[in-house]
């Protein structure tokens, strides 16, 4: 049998160590020894004995904060030997190498897998307020470990050494160190007033020292765990704040 399907590029990627690797741009490999964590139905095949556990959103400190917060990342703990191929909708998949001392926030909808040794948490966007329900609540990763993160096409990595201001919908991860906050883009007149607009009234504002990751594609707003973060974070009152303060 001949067909260019069967090509060098296409053939499985073998690898002497376990752990996250790319088959491709689009489809991630995990050689298993072991467990990882992976978005729930990112599955899209795997050889050997693997069990898939479904875990919500973490426990239940986080599962709470996720319905309140509409953001989180929908998981299942993956174990055994073999190997498991993860996808998402023909996203791009990218690695990231994370070490002690590091922090990464991250957009839950743009987490397709990682390492078990990496914790994370999930907290309020510094400055967001109430300006925008897209953004207003990411996951913080940190611990020695690897992730996977999926972008809708190639992404720009900006260095943050002045006043950066991206798109909340486009805005994929970011140095946890940052600080953020949220920045009018629009200005008003005589166009505003009369219902026009640019279709970009507000930015996140970064400052410090660190990098963004910006996506050419703009997410809907709301994350993974549902829609309208700002308005389910509206509803959560004081219970949102003693969750998030955890």
């Amino acid at each position: 049998m001949r067909s260019e399907l069967f090509s060098a590029e296409n053939l499985e990627k073998e690898s002497a160590q376990p752990g996250l690797r790319l088959q491709n741009s689009k489809l991630l490999k995990a050689e298993l020894n072991g467990e990882f964590m992976a978005r729930v139905g990112s599955m899209v095949a795997y050889q050997g004995n693997v069990q898939f556990e479904a875990l919500g959103s973490g426990g239940i400190g986080k599962f709470l904060k996720q319905k309140l917060t509409g953001e989180g990342v929908p998981l299942m703990r993956v174990r055994g030997q073999g190997d498991v191929f993860l996808a998402d909708r023909a996203a791009d998949v990218h690695l990231i190498d994370l070490e002690q001392g590091d922090a990464l926030s991250i957009n839950g909808a743009n987490v397709l897998a990682f390492d078990s040794t990496l914790s994370y948490d999930i907290k309020m966007v510094g400055g967001a307020g109430m300006m925008s329900n897209a953004g207003l609540f990411n996951c913080v990763f940190s611990g020695y470990g690897r992730i996977a993160v999926t972008t809708k096409g190639s992404p720009v990595v900006l260095t943050v050494d002045q006043p950066t201001y991206v798109d909340p919908q486009a805005a994929i991860c970011w140095s946890a160190s940052l600080q953020t906050g949220y920045h009018r883009a629009e200005q008003m007149g005589l166009g505003t007033l009369m219902g026009r607009t640019t279709g970009e009234r507000f930015t996140m504002s970064f400052a410090g020292q660190g990098f963004v990751v910006v996506q050419p594609s703009e997410e809907f707003p709301g994350g993974i765990g549902g829609s309208g973060s700002g308005q389910q974070a509206g509803q959560g009152g004081g219970l949102l704040g003693n969750l998030l303060g955890n």
